[in-house]
C-alpha cells in the first residue's frame, strides 16, 4: 500500500504482513502526480521515503492517488486472515499468483483440501488490479491469451475458471498487437506491423512488408501451427507423469511424436530455415521477446508455437472489469468448494523433516509463528525466494545449484499507469496493444522495448467518463535504482516517466498534453509488492537452452515440495503460468494417490528427465 496514505487507511496497511507478494505496483506506486496547496503539480515519494519525509509532504500536499485507496478499508477488514491450523492439508500453496490459484482450482476440483497463503491484500500477483480516482488499472499485462472457446486443450483460462464453476465475459481484440518498429532504407517511415486475429490477414500483412520473404514467412508460421495443433490435440497435464503421456500417445500418436521432435529445438533455429532477411529475423526475435524476455535463439519452439498461434485460434480477449477479475473469480470458486485463501499470511519458512536426500517438506511457518501443515507444499514464489529465502541456502539441492548456472534472473519492469483525456484517441478505432521500439540494437536493453496497452478502449468501464487508460511498461534492472537518496530517486523516476510519455506521444500525438493522472513503479516497487528477488519476473536462460528440457517442471529435489509459476515450464506470462498450474495440480494429485500412476516407471522416467536437465 502507499506509505503516504491518509490516516483512515493506515490501520489497514500498517500491520506486519500488509505488504506482500500479490501485486506488482498496485497500492504503492513509487511516484504519483500530486496537487499541492498552491495548486501546482508536484511529485510525491511513496514506498521508500523516510518517515519524516512522508509526514512533511503530507502537510503541504495530498497525493491524487491516495483519494481512492484500493482495496478500501472496509473491504480489507473483511478479508479472511486465518484458516484452521489443526489439520493437515492436501496442499499448502505459497502465493495467490495465477500459477498458485490455477493449481488450487484444479486440486479442489478433484476434492483436495487446500489452503492458499497470500502475503498481500489482493489475489493474482501481477495479474491483479487496483483502483485510483475512478480508474481500474491492471497491475501487469492486459494482453490475455487462453480465453478461447474453440475445441482443444489450449483455452487454459476458460478451463481453469470452469473447474471451479466460473466464467467471465470477455471482449475480443481484432488486432492482437501493433508493432511500431525502427526506420530503415526499406521502411523509411518505420516498420509497422499489425498482428491480426485472423491468421491469414497477419501473414498477408507481414508478407507485404517483406515481399521477398513471403514464402518463408508462411512456412515459418505454418510450422508454428504444427506445434500448436499438436498441443491443442492433447489434454494438457503434467509432462512429468509417464502414464498420462503414454495415454496421450495412444490416443494422439502423431501429435505426441510431433511435439517430441521439437523438445530440444529453439525458435531461432526454425526461423533461419525459412528466413534470411536480417530485419525480419529481428522481428521474430521481438515476437519472442515480448513474452519470453529473450530472443528467438533462447526461446523453445514449443513455447513459441503455443503463443504465436493461440492469438489467432483462441484470440486475445480482455475480461470485462479488468484482468484482476480472473484471480478474484478463482478465489470465489476455490473458497466456495471449502478450501481457504488467507491474506496477510507472510510465509517465512518451509518446514522440513529429515536430512540430506531424505528431507521432506511438511508445511510452512508464517512470520507470526502460525504453522500450516500439508502433505505437499507448493511454492508460487520464484526459485530464488523458495530455496534461498524460505528453505535456506544450507538445504539448497545440487540440481538447484545447477539451475542457477543455466538460468539467470529476468529483468524487472519500470511501469507507468496513466489516465489521459479520451480526445487523444478520438472516435477512430485504435488498437489496444502496442510495442514501440526505435532501435533494433536496444531491443533487450533497459527501456529499449516499450509495451503499451489501452484496455479502456475495449472496456470503457475501466476509466472515468471522457478518459482512457494508458498502461506502459519497459524492462528495467533493480541495480539502476539502488543507492539513491530520495530526491535523486524521485528525479530519476520523473525523468524516465517523461521519456516514456514522449515516446508514446510520437505514436499517439497529443498524449503528453492529455495526461491527467500518473503513477510510476520501479523495480524496487515490484520487489517490495510482489516479494520477488530484485523484482525479477522469473528466470531466463544464461546460455542456449536444450529446448524445453532445460527448464524445470513442478517437482523439486525436496520430497513434497513443488514449484509452480514462471520459475517452471513453460515460463513467463499468464497463460504460461496457468499451464504450469495444470501440470502441477496433476503431478501433485498423482503423488497424493488421487490420480492413477505407475510408481516404478514414474521414478525411472523422472530420473531420466532430471539427468537430461542437469546435464544441459
Amino acid at each position: 500500500m502507499l506509505r503516504g496514505q491518509p490516516q483512515n487507511v493506515a490501520a489497514a496497511t500498517s500491520r506486519p504482513n500488509a505488504t506482500l507478494s500479490a501485486v506488482k505496483v498496485p497500492n504503492s506506486p513509487v511516484s504519483v502526480h500530486v496537487r499541492c496547496a498552491s495548486g501546482a503539480p508536484s511529485s510525491s515519494h511513496a514506498a521508500e521515503a523516510p518517515v519524516h519525509s512522508r509526514r512533511s509532504r503530507r502537510v503541504a500536499c495530498q497525493a491524487a492517488a491516495t483519494r481512492t485507496v484500493y482495496p478500501p478499508a472496509d473491504l480489507v477488514s473483511q478479508l479472511p486472515t486465518d484458516a484452521p491450523t489443526d489439520v493437515e492439508y492436501d496442499a499448502v500453496i505459497i502465493g495467490s499468483g495465477m500459477g498458485g490459484l490455477a493449481t488450487a482450482a484444479q486440486l479442489v476440483a478433484k476434492g483436495a483440501r487446500v489452503v492458499v497463503l497470500e502475503k498481500y491484500l489482493i489475489p493474482g500477483g501481477s495479474a491483479g488490479h487496483f483502483k485510483r480516482e475512478g480508474y481500474t488499472f491492471d497491475v501487469g499485462s492486459s494482453m490475455m491469451f487462453g480465453f478461447g472457446d474453440k475445441p482443444g486443450g489450449t483455452n487454459l483460462l476458460t478451463r481453469c475458471l470452469a473447474a471451479v464453476g466460473k466464467k467471465l465475459e470477455t471482449v475480443p481484440d481484432p488486432s492482437q498487437v501493433h508493432y511500431h518498429l525502427p526506420k530503415s532504407d526499406a521502411h523509411p517511415e518505420g516498420l509497422s506491423v499489425q498482428v491480426w486475429r485472423e491468421y491469414d490477414d497477419f501473414v498477408k500483412e507481414l508478407s507485404q512488408r517483406f515481399p521477398h520473404e513471403a514464402a518463408g514467412i508462411k512456412s515459418f508460421y505454418d510450422e508454428c501451427w504444427r506445434v500448436f495443433s499438436s498441443l491443442n490435440a492433447l489434454e494438457l497435464k503434467s509432462l512429468e507423469e509417464p502414464r498420462y503421456l503414454l495415454e496421450q500417445f495412444a490416443a494422439h500418436p502423431i501429435a505426441c511424436l510431433t511435439l517430441a521432435s521439437y523438445a530440444i529445438v529453439n525458435t531461432g533455429d526454425v526461423a533461419r530455415r525459412y528466413l534470411s532477411d536480417p530485419t525480419l529475423l529481428k522481428f521474430i526475435d521481438l515476437e519472442c521477446y515480448i513474452w519470453s524476455t529473450v530472443n528467438a535463439d533462447l526461446t523453445p519452439m514449443i513455447n513459441a508455437g503455443m503463443v504465436f498461434c493461440d492469438r489467432h485460434y483462441g484470440g486475445i480477449n480482455y475480461p470485462l472489469g479488468g484482468v484482476g477479475r480472473i484471480p478474484e473469480a478463482l478465489v470465489e470458486g476455490i473458497t466456495e468448494r471449502g478450501s481457504h485463501v488467507v491474506y496477510k499470511a507472510n510465509v517465512k519458512e518451509i518446514v522440513t523433516e529429515g536430512e540430506g536426500d531424505a528431507v521432506r517438506a511438511t508445511g510452512v511457518r508464517l512470520a507470526d509463528g502460525r504453522l500450516y501443515r500439508g502433505k505437499t507444499v507448493i511454492s508460487n514464489a520464484t526459485r530464488w525466494d523458495t530455496f534461498e529465502s524460505m528453505l535456506g541456502e544450507s538445504k539448497l539441492p545440487t540440481c538447484e545449484k545447477l539451475f542457477r548456472q543455466r538460468y539467470k534472473k529476468a529483468p524487472s519492469f519500470f511501469s507507468l499507469h496513466v489516465g489521459v483525456d479520451a480526445a487523444v484517441f478520438g472516435d477512430a478505432h485504435t488498437d489496444c496493444h502496442h510495442i514501440i521500439l526505435e532501435d533494433w540494437t536496444k531491443m533487450e536493453d533497459a527501456h529499449g522495448t516499450l509495451f503499451v496497452s489501452l484496455p479502456s478502449l475495449l472496456d470503457n468501464s475501466l476509466a472515468p467518463p471522457g478518459k482512457h487508460i494508458v498502461h506502459a511498461f519497459t524492462p528495467d534492472w533493480i541495480d539502476a535504482w539502488q543507492g539513491m537518496g530520495v530526491d535523486e530517486y524521485e528525479a530519476k523516476k520523473e525523468l524516465v516517466a517523461q521519456q516514456l510519455i514522449e515516446r508514446m506521444d510520437a505514436v499517439f500525438p497529443g498524449l503528453a498534453a492529455g495526461v491527467c493522472f500518473k503513477e510510476v513503479g520501479t523495480p524496487r516497487t515490484h520487489r517490495r509488492f510482489l516479494n520477488r528477488h530484485d523484482g525479477t519476473y522469473g528466470p531466463i536462460p544464461a546460455r542456449r537452452p536444450l529446448g524445453m528440457l532445460s527448464m524445470p517442471f513442478n517437482r523439486t529435489a525436496v520430497e513434497g515440495l513443488y514449484c509452480v509459476g514462471d520459475s517452471t515450464f513453460p515460463g513467463q506470462g499468464v497463460n504460461a503460468v496457468v499451464f504450469s498450474g495444470f501440470g502441477c495440480a496433476h503431478r501433485v494429485a498423482c503423488d497424493l494417490g488421487m490420480e492413477p500412476t505407475w510408481p516404478v516407471v514414474d521414478r525411472a522416467y523422472n530420473a531420466l528427465l532430471k539427468s537430461i536437465r542437469d546435464a544441459s
